[in-house]
């Protein structure tokens, strides 16, 4: 009985005696108190003047909640007449000047380092993520088409493969001559130190037609056409119109991804035969300048020191490279968010994976066609 006593004198409730001098509080004024008559309580506290006198020496307890119930009371200051205990001060302080938090340590060398490394990990997995996903629509639409023929895209597809084939025709002309011209001169001053001078039609068949020109048009279709892509994809994700078409039921895999990779792929191989023919005819002029080389001559021995292998290689790699970069270019753009920092972001990220890939592609290329195509 002792015990209870003391519990329930322990949890007196919050009152408040209204006086003819003003108001006089007693009880523990905490949340724990004040819940079951909170309403009350604002209710009469409401009905005051900051102006009155106030006497909180009845107050058992104050905690943060009763203190700031009574300064928005109060008006954010305190009434001029005031009697208050010394313990109840430190409450009404902490309310006033609320101490600053404090900062947070430096993040250790080794934890950023780490932390760095992961961001990084988990943004190279969203993309290899986002990449199967993508091709995995790719091919199930490839999968799909055949099998509706009205439904295949005819006009988006010659749209893309004029824009990225044809329209590249000039630049690529002009780059192939170019390269030709400058490889052979090169090679020529090279050979003559050596008396093998025959050795050059070696040098510009194999040099071009397996490695050169098919590099050399997909790093140009890459910063050409990939950004273009993705541009064109990063605008449409800006302005919703691929939201659009996906309200009116239409695939933007079917309309907007494989026309472009479809293109591509078609049209790598036919911009990679025409660039690497015009940088042997290129060759085939500075081999005649530079060594007195017929170029009926140089075009009748191609045949012989270079084997058909070699076409098929360059053509397969242009194929490949171009299916690449219209993947990669097509991620990056519907990756665009509703913003130019962002689309300008993911171009050159466009660009910069495209050429990287294709790179890696040739390496493993070279690798995988080591033996074939080269004469014993």
């Amino acid at each position: 009985m002792k015990l209870r006593a003391h519990h329930a004198e322990a949890l007196t409730p919050p009152r408040i005696d209204i006086t003819r001098a003003g108001f006089a509080l007693h009880g523990h004024w905490t949340l724990a108190c004040m819940r079951p008559r909170l309403h009350a309580l604002r209710r009469d506290l409401a009905s005051s003047a900051a102006e009155m006198s106030w006497d909180l020496s009845g107050v058992e307890r104050l905690d943060a909640f009763g203190a700031l119930l009574l300064w928005r009371t109060w008006g954010q200051r305190y009434p001029e007449a005031l009697v208050m205990p010394g313990l109840l001060v430190n409450s009404f302080e902490r309310i006033q000047h609320p101490p600053e938090p404090e900062p947070p340590p430096p993040p250790h060398r080794m934890h950023s380092l780490f932390q760095r490394l992961g961001q990084g990990l988990l943004e190279v997995g969203s993309h290899v993520r986002g990449m199967i996903e993508l091709i995995g629509h790719v091919t199930s639409e490839l999968w799909r088409l055949p099998q509706h023929p009205g439904e295949i895209p005819w006009v988006e597809t010659s749209a893309a493969a004029y824009k990225t084939g044809v329209q590249a025709l000039p630049v690529a002309a002009l780059l192939g001559f170019l390269i030709g011209i400058v490889l052979s001169y090169l090679s020529a001053l090279q050979l003559q130190n050596f008396g093998a001078e025959t050795f050059l039609i070696n040098i510009l068949g194999f040099g071009v037609i397996r490695e050169l020109g098919p590099v050399l048009v997909a790093i140009l279709v890459a910063g050409r056409s990939g950004s273009a892509i993705t541009a064109q994809l990063g605008v449409m994700r800006v302005t919703e119109e691929i939201d659009a078409l996906a309200a009116m039921g239409v695939s933007r895999h079917q309309r907007l991804i494989l026309p472009k990779v479809v293109a591509l792929t078609l049209a790598m191989p036919l911009l990679v035969a025409w660039t690497s023919g015009l940088a042997l005819v290129g060759g085939a002029l500075a081999a005649k300048m530079q060594l007195n080389i017929d170029i009926w001559n140089f075009f009748e021995r191609l045949p012989t020191v270079v084997p058909l292998g070699n076409i098929g290689i360059g053509l397969g790699k242009g194929a490949v490279f171009g299916m690449t970069i219209a993947m990669i270019g097509c991620h990056y753009g519907l990756r665009v968010k509703p913003n130019t920092e962002s689309l300008s972001t993911n171009t050159t990220a466009s660009v910069v994976s495209s050429i990287t890939a294709v790179i890696i592609i040739d390496a493993i290329f070279a690798v995988l066609t080591r033996t074939l195509g080269v004469p014993r």
